[in-house]
């Protein structure tokens, strides 16, 4: 059985399924019972300056009857009185010294207040403090959360102030609102943090009711902007996490990297795990499934893991990261193409509309012959399954791009596959090419007459 536990920045844990700092860790009964289920860690909800929380908090994005695909809310960090979270903390530690326990934080910008705040994290026991540089609403305005994560200076200034006087690892969850993650970042590292995690929630405007025509959450017939997370939200989490992982400097600095952001299943786990990460971190899917979701993420991670070959987390982490390539460096002569399984075509033609409106324009409807029997969607008539006829739609290869458009707009799994074909053109990526012939990525012309050389044809 493969070995779940991990050494994240010296923070010790059975296992890489850690809880975010959110509603679901924001008191000690919480975190208990969620560690009775199996979670080998959680980021304490942050605690720090006094606030007043509103209702509603959450709007949710729902599509074609999926539920909670994202969720945006505007909630605060911990409004329960500070004494009352530490002891909390303190007790939980005790009760569970095999689990991560982590305290996030966030305070005024001042070293009077963050050491204030860490001598009293540190009092508790608590394996590591995580600096809250994220939050995009309510603290913000405040001058605490996203308003030191946007700015480097600041997020450099306040890491510094923290790890200049504590023992504990300190982890810096970053901001996504931001151009260049890796700013921050950077800053960050030269404040002496031990660890970065992210993401934290994007900035973000929920939706809009079209009968009352008030913006959603309506908090008294008032709206504003909140925290954008849940599984809608993981390929930004997964490029911003590669961001960091093949950074030169954040590489050279040796710091782990926490991976959050739309985490459902082990799946999606592995999937941060293997651009890098060391450990991952859940919110949203907690909140909708509860807690008992870990239990099929430790034995889907582990069977995985067992399947694969790969012992530990540290094996599996990282693996992919040689895979990760600018534009430039992609392969110009590689060719793809879609192809259509008849057999498991259920003649929706959505392919086909997809790709003759807003594609290549490469599919046809062929008439069906009246030979062949759809064994998986049989026509009937009277009860009884009779030649299928309806038009079957048929990928005209040598015209086909391989953009992949019907493949994923297709409601059948395995239905359409791009397989790779033979190519005709120089297998040269662009960096390469316009190395080699530099006007071509200036001159229209110059750029025909090497198509024209390779035999690339663009109808």
């Amino acid at each position: 059985m493969a070995d779940l536990s991990v050494n994240f920045a010296g923070i010790r844990a059975p296992n890489p399924f850690w809880l975010a700092s959110a509603p679901p860790t924001n008191s000690g009964a919480q975190i208990h019972r969620a560690f009775e289920h199996g979670w080998g860690g959680a980021v304490w909800k942050t605690i720090g300056a006094p606030v007043l929380n509103i209702s509603n908090r959450y709007g949710g994005l729902s599509i074609a009857g999926q539920r909670l695909l994202a969720i945006n809310n505007v909630e605060l960090i911990s409004d329960r009185p500070l004494d009352v979270n530490l002891r909390e903390i303190a007790e939980i530690k005790r009760l569970w010294p095999d689990r991560a326990v982590i305290v996030s934080a966030m305070v005024d910008a001042s070293p009077e207040a963050w050491r204030e705040i860490v001598m009293q994290i540190e009092d508790t026991g608590a394996d590591g403090i995580e600096l809250n540089y994220g939050c995009p609403q309510g603290m913000s305005e405040r001058g605490m959360g996203a308003a030191v994560g946007q700015v480097p200076e600041m997020c450099e200034l306040n890491t510094h102030w923290v790890t200049s006087i504590t023992r504990l690892p300190v982890i810096v969850k970053l901001t996504p609102n931001v151009t260049r993650i890796t700013e921050p970042a950077h800053a960050a590292i030269a404040g002496g943090a031990n660890a970065l995690s992210l993401i934290n929630t994007i900035n973000s405007v929920m939706s809009v009711d079209l009968d009352t025509l008030q913006i959603t959450p309506n908090i008294g017939g008032r709206g504003t902007h909140g925290g954008y997370a849940g599984p809608a939200v993981k390929p930004i989490a997964l490029n911003m996490l590669t961001e960091l992982l093949t950074d030169t400097q954040v590489l050279k600095s040796g710091v782990p990297v926490c991976g959050m952001g739309g985490i459902v299943t082990w799946k999606d786990a592995a999937e941060f795990l293997l651009l890098g990460a060391g450990a991952v971190q859940v919110c949203t899917a907690a909140m909708h499934y509860g807690y008992r979701i870990v239990e099929d993420m430790i034995d889907g991670l582990g069977n995985w893991m067992d399947d694969k070959g790969f012992a530990t987390i540290a094996d599996v982490s990282g693996r992919a990261l040689p895979q990760v390539s600018t534009f430039g460096e992609l392969d110009l002569g590689y060719q793809a193409v879609a192809r259509i399984d008849p057999d498991k075509c259920i003649q929706c033609n959505l392919c086909y509309v997809a790709c003759n409106d807003t594609a290549h324009q490469c599919i046809d409807l062929v008439a069906g012959n009246g030979a062949r029997v759809n064994p998986g969607y049989d026509v009937r008539v009277n009860g009884k399954a009779v030649a299928d006829t309806r038009p079957i739609p048929v990928v005209r290869e040598p015209d086909c791009v391989g953009c992949a458009l019907c493949a994923n707009v297709c409601p059948v799994d395995g239905c359409i596959t791009m397989v790779s074909v033979p190519s005709t053109q120089q297998n040269i990526c662009w960096d390469a090419l316009t190395a080699q012939r530099p006007e071509i990525a200036t001159s229209w012309d110059a750029m025909m007459a090497y198509r024209a050389e390779q035999g690339i044809e663009i109808h």
